[in-house]
């Protein structure tokens, strides 16, 4: 027996419905864990060797 309800479970989630992260917002969480550890990155001796030539 067929019914409207089995043709409902079928269907995909409606987008925004809170089954699956959007794309965009995994973008915007990659790119800001990118920011931050670059953040916490140390600058090298090199370049600061420069800078204070630039002085």
């Amino acid at each position: 027996m067929h019914s409207a309800k089995d043709d409902h479970a079928k269907q995909p989630p409606a987008q925004g419905s809170g089954d699956k992260p959007r794309p965009s917002a995994d973008v915007g969480d990659a790119l800001r864990r990118a920011y931050d550890e670059t953040l916490n990155e140390s600058v090298p001796d090199d370049l600061l060797d420069l800078l204070k030539k630039l002085d």
